[in-house]
């Protein structure tokens, strides 16, 4: 089993707001991993005291936790928990109504000797790659969806989308979201790779076209994460019309392939 990640900040003067990690038991039986890319917010007041690192962090290790000590639990069960057990944490101090309090995107695949177990909640994406080299795309696409209307300042998509029926979900401080996650099983014989990145690396294919998903897997197969970090780096920065690029130029990019 081979597993690789790679992560970068969108710039030098903030934080990464991504956070992953992946596990591995014992008995080389099994193992899973956790993305999840933190939402940057506005400036101005969040409710929280809390930076959005602190949160991936404590939402991270609680996914990481759980998914490796409780197969009893559904992937569901799990981020909803994690999302419980991250919002006690703060809840005396911080105002988690706000439509800004800290929340992520969410990547967790789980695998053992029989199958492998995925959950996607907003925009990161999966890649699962089947024994004769098919690639599936494992995406909560309700974003890419919207009205254009709906998404036409920051304010008008928190009042109107942010977490809303209708709209779009990440994981914030309701378990509740957990039951609007993508997930599904496969037979532990049909997937010889997986890939998960955040929106930031996923850039390669999403904002640059440079390739589908099948040939993205391919970069990561064979220049592992960093290289498909490093190329989505080089076409951001060759970009200077803004032609491709939405948004931040640059932003935090993490990508994890394991080849089963």
């Amino acid at each position: 089993m081979r597993i690789e990640l790679a992560t970068a900040a969108g710039a030098p003067d903030r934080p990464n707001e991504d956070w992953t990690a992946t596990v591995l038991p014992a008995s080389g039986r099994g193992g899973g991993l956790v993305l999840l890319d933190g939402v940057t917010p506005p400036r101005g007041d969040a409710g929280c005291v809390h930076s959005v690192p602190w949160f991936t962090a404590r939402l991270g290790g609680a996914l990481v936790e759980l998914s490796g000590s409780r197969r009893d639990l559904t992937l569901r069960e799990i981020l909803a928990e994690s999302i419980r057990r991250t919002a006690d944490a703060h809840r005396p101090t911080c105002d988690l109504s706000h439509v800004r309090t800290p929340q992520a995107t969410v990547v967790v695949v789980r695998w053992d000797e029989a199958g492998i177990e995925y959950l996607v909640l907003s925009d990161s994406v999966l890649l699962l790659e089947s024994p004769d080299g098919e690639v599936r795309a494992v995406l909560d696409d309700r974003l890419d969806r919207l009205p254009r209307e709906l998404l036409v300042s920051e304010a008008v998509a928190d009042a109107r989308a942010r977490n809303k029926e209708g709209g779009f979900f990440t994981a914030a401080a309701d378990p509740a979201v957990a039951e609007r996650a993508v997930t599904g099983r496969a037979p532990r014989a049909g997937v010889r790779a997986l890939a998960a990145m955040t929106d930031g690396a996923s850039r390669w294919t999403e904002m640059f076209g440079e390739g589908d998903w099948s040939a993205c897997l391919g970069v990561l197969d064979k220049e592992g994460p960093q290289g498909l970090i490093d190329r989505v780096r080089a076409l951001e920065a060759a970009d200077t019309e803004r032609e491709h690029v939405r948004g931040k130029t640059h932003d935090d990019a993490t990508a994890v392939y394991a080849r089963l």
